[in-house]
């Protein structure tokens, strides 16, 4: 049960899509620190009780930040086991995302700077969307539902400088990406992404055995499904590619997503070819097709729409539209390999 807001400072707001203002103490506490999620200094991110850290097989990309995870679920409640979808969680739950670059990515657990904690919380039965922005002293994180763009730079894992100017969501923003159909749902926790080892202060376990054994969830007996890791080589390139889209186009790429009139179906579970786009003419032509024919074009990719809209940075091109402001390089070209690879 979430405690009622200890604030009594009030600031006023508005947002950029909005032309009412916002009471920030009747949206969300005014600092991190207020939810008691973490113990010892906020910056190291050290679970409370009752706190439960959790990972994806196959991230968001966001402009290369890396994620901390963390779920608090009702002490006696459960999330609702679900085959297919998200699972479906119970009044109280929050899930705690929390935004971070290392100053080196070959030592990721070193000189980490924090961005933002982005807050979903079930109240009423509807997810609330709370965006927390971390000061430079990495003390705090404060409400800011406006939104804000951070410059950001960093040694890539190739050892060259990156720089990006990160723009963290007003809350209008974090509620479009997580639309299905007409309400606000998370993106991240179903089975086939929980579906893997996390390594817990007690050792590395599968964490939805995890999350059994805490009573957070009953599973099936067998048959759960896992989602690829786009990251790993090992896997087969079409799985890769396809947990890939999933993860970063799916959430409006689907039958009851906001993007559902472009016909395109991007779940890793589709199997309907003409849904991923193979063959499929652009629901209207535009600078959004970059005058090309097809969404896919097996074998082709520069011949492909979904290939020229991923590698593009211009604000009525890129896909996805929010969360990034840069190319995934890497992500790009494990699609450029699986349209290369692609037959007939």
């Amino acid at each position: 049960m979430l405690l009622s807001c200890q604030s009594k400072k009030q600031e006023i707001v508005v947002l950029p899509e909005e032309t009412s203002t916002v009471d920030l103490s009747s949206v969300g506490r005014e600092k991190l620190s207020d939810y008691s999620f973490f113990t010892g200094p906020l910056k190291n991110l050290s679970p409370a009780e009752g706190i439960v850290p959790y990972s994806l097989n196959a991230a968001l990309f966001s402009d290369y930040a890396y994620k901390q995870r963390f779920i608090k679920i009702p002490t006696g409640k459960k999330a609702i086991y679900n085959h297919d979808e998200v699972f479906e969680f119970p009044e109280g739950t929050i899930l705690i995302k929390n935004f971070y670059y290392p100053a080196d990515f070959r030592k990721p657990k070193e000189n980490i700077r924090i961005l933002e904690t982005r807050l979903l919380m079930l109240e009423n039965g509807v997810w609330k969307t709370l965006p927390y922005i971390w000061n430079d002293d990495q003390t705090e994180a404060y409400l800011n539902v406006a939104g804000k763009n951070i410059d950001v730079s960093w040694t890539h894992l190739d050892g060259t400088s990156r720089q990006v100017k990160y723009s963290v969501p007003n809350m209008n923003q974090c509620k479009n990406c997580h639309l299905k159909g007409d309400k606000v749902i998370p993106i991240g926790p179903s089975a086939r992404q929980l579906n893997g080892d996390y390594e817990y202060a007690e050792g590395r376990q599968n964490q939805l055995a995890h999350w059994k054994a805490l009573s957070m969830v009953d599973l099936p007996s067998a048959d759960i499904p896992t989602l690829a890791s786009y990251d790993n080589e090992k896997e087969l390139i079409s799985s890769r590619a396809r947990a890939w889209l999933e993860i970063n186009c799916a959430h409006c790429h689907r039958a009851d997503g906001p993007a559902k009139t472009s016909g395109l179906h991007l779940l890793a579970s589709v199997t309907d070819v003409s849904k991923l786009g193979v063959g499929k003419a652009p629901v209207a032509a535009g600078k959004g097709s970059g005058g090309l024919q097809y969404g896919i074009v097996p074998g082709k990719p520069d011949e492909s729409i979904l290939q020229f809209r991923i590698e593009s940075v211009h604000p009525g091109i890129m896909m996805p539209e929010l969360g990034r402001t840069i190319v995934d390089e890497e992500g790009v070209k494990l699609i450029r390999q699986w349209i290369s690879e692609m037959k007939n």
